[in-house]
């Protein structure tokens, strides 16, 4: 028995090294910012979830996605803080943006976006936001820094997976800005990785995602709107 449990974990830990070196060779194609490649890390990171749960046998109660202990999980201590300090952080880069750069940071923005979101159909936009950040919290947080955490430590893990994260975000433009944009999406990584490892589920960084990313939707409506 303990044979089989050290092949098991054998193989969960060689197909979370697989997999998160696939999912940052994918990302490193940003260096051509027009790539359309690196957003298959996501779907990557997706499968090797699941993949690695279902080697390491993973018991409901210790998967890093629960959807019966979600409200559970929002409460443990020090959780909520870390939820909802992406929406302070979000208001923080916009406002940061729009100084610095001006309209320019969020025809950036609109730009980086414009092919995933449909911001002309607002209950379509609504289920393309939930998607998205369950799509890449899976990703990210409950694979590449979660299930890492089990081979690496933490802090590697979460600026690994931020740093991955942000490039993947990468799209053409002033260089200045284009930095200013991804810095501010790795500190946004950082956070929803602490909310993981908090909470121990990604459906929990999820609704911190989602929050970050309406927030940002919010204050770019109301820039456009006062331009």
């Amino acid at each position: 028995m303990r044979k089989l449990t050290s092949i098991t974990t054998d193989k969960s830990t060689v197909f979370t090294i697989i997999g998160i070196t696939a999912m940052i060779l994918l990302t490193l194609t940003k260096a051509v910012p027009s790539s359309q490649i690196a957003g298959y890390a996501v779907f990557v990171g997706i499968a090797c979830f699941f993949l690695v749960e279902a080697l390491a046998k993973t018991k409901g109660a210790e998967s890093g996605l629960r959807f019966k202990t979600v409200f559970e999980d929002m409460k443990k201590p020090g959780v909520l803080l870390w939820m909802l300090l992406p929406i302070v952080s979000v208001i923080a880069t916009h406002a940061g943006g729009t100084l610095i750069f001006g309209k320019e940071f969020t025809s950036h923005i609109l730009g980086r976006t414009s092919s995933m979101l449909s911001f002309d159909k607002i209950p379509l936009l609504i289920g393309q936001l939930i998607i998205a950040a369950l799509g890449e919290e899976i990703a990210f947080r409950g694979f590449f820094a979660g299930k890492a955490m089990k081979i690496f430590p933490f802090w590697l893990c979460a600026v690994v997976s931020s740093v991955t994260f942000a490039a993947g975000h990468i799209a053409a433009g002033n260089a200045g800005l284009v930095f200013y944009d991804v810095a501010t999406i790795f500190i946004d990584s950082i956070i929803y990785t602490i909310v993981y490892r908090k909470s121990g589920n990604c459906l929990v960084s999820t609704v911190s995602h989602i929050f970050s990313n309406t927030t940002a939707l919010a204050a770019i409506a109301l820039t456009v709107h006062l331009s």
